[in-house]
Parts: C-alpha cells; structure tokens; sequence
C-alpha cells in the first residue's frame, strides 16, 4: 500500500525525472488537497446549492405547467389569453415563494402590491417579464369576466408561447430541469 505522502509526491518517469504532467499541473493545497471535503477533485470552490425548489414552489410550478397545458387546448382567444396569463402568474408566484423572506421588526400596514411588483423587486432578471405581464392583467380580467373581445387569436397565442417561454426561464432560475415544450399533434405511440 502507498504511503500517505505518495498522493502528493510529484509522478516520476522510469528514469527519475519528474513526468511531464507534473511538471505542469498546480500544486494541492487547501481543504480539497487534505480530504476535508467531500467530493470530486473538480471541486475546487464548491458552492451549497439548494437541492430542490421547496414544495410551495413545486406545486406552483406543476400547476402552471398544467395551466400552460389546458390553455393551448381551448378555442375561444379571451379564455386562451386568460389561462395563459394566468399559468404565468402561478410561475411568478414560485419565484415568490423560493426567494421571499418576511420582513423583520414590527409589521406596519403597507400599500398592497401586485406579484408583478414583488417579482421585480425580488428576481431583477425577470424585470422586463413582470412588465409584460402586469401589463395584461387588465386585459386577463376582462378575459375572466367573459368578454370575448378581451383578447384577439394572436394576442392569445403569443401570451401562450410568452408564458411557456416564461414557465422554462422560471424553471431554470430555480435550478430544475425545463420541462420540455410538447409539440401540437405529437402522437405517442407504443412498441
């Protein structure tokens, strides 16, 4: 068996000389070199990461998909508008959740603020998506309240593609892995 020291002794050719990748590779030290941290040698300046949003998230973010999902399959535009919004608010509302710490000291009584307002405050990188969709709550309850006029074909399918786009970057910024977008017309098929 080698002897403790041999991991750090410099690799020798057959003649004694040092090997050429030694002769270039960086020298160990610190905790990753005297194996007080666990893991890869790649491991250099190991980060924590959170494993896994936390449950209030994930059941956002599972509804949201579900939003997505039943949005693409209605007909009527105010109701597809409606849906699409909507599932993109349940994202936002994930983000809310996983960042969000309540504020220490005594509670005084604050103006209320919509989700749009605290996404931006709390994701700066998601700035210009909360603008775009406090933007269409106006319209998104005009939608909800059934006024057909609420929402063209158009607007509806580009909230779609702009809340599912959303949903991914959320998803992302979470640290999960995207669900990948479904194709209209995907038929599965079992061997």
């Amino acid at each position: 068996m080698a002897s403790p020291s041999a991991a750090a002794a410099p690799r020798r050719d057959p003649g004694g000389r040092p090997a050429p990748a030694a002769l270039f590779a960086p020298a160990a030290s610190g905790p990753a070199a005297s194996g007080s941290v666990s893991g890869p040698a790649s491991d250099v300046h190991p980060v924590p990461r959170r494993a896994s949003a936390p449950p209030a998230a994930l059941d956002l973010l599972a509804k949201a998909r579900a939003g997505l999902a039943e949005a693409a399959t209605l007909d009527r535009p105010h109701e597809r508008y409606a849906a699409a919004h909507l599932a993109a608010l349940r994202a936002a509302a994930a983000v809310l959740a996983a960042r969000a710490r309540p504020l220490p000291g005594p509670r005084r009584r604050q103006r209320i603020r919509s989700a749009w307002e605290l996404l931006a405050g709390l994701a700066p990188e998601l700035t210009e998506w909360s603008a775009l969709f406090a933007s269409g709550a106006e319209r998104r309850a005009r939608a909800e309240a059934g006024i057909t006029s609420a929402a063209t074909p158009r607007e509806a399918d580009d909230l779609l593609r702009d809340a599912a786009h959303f949903l991914r970057l959320v998803e992302r910024l979470l640290a999960l892995k995207p669900v990948p977008p479904r194709r209209t017309g995907e038929d599965e098929v079992d061997g």
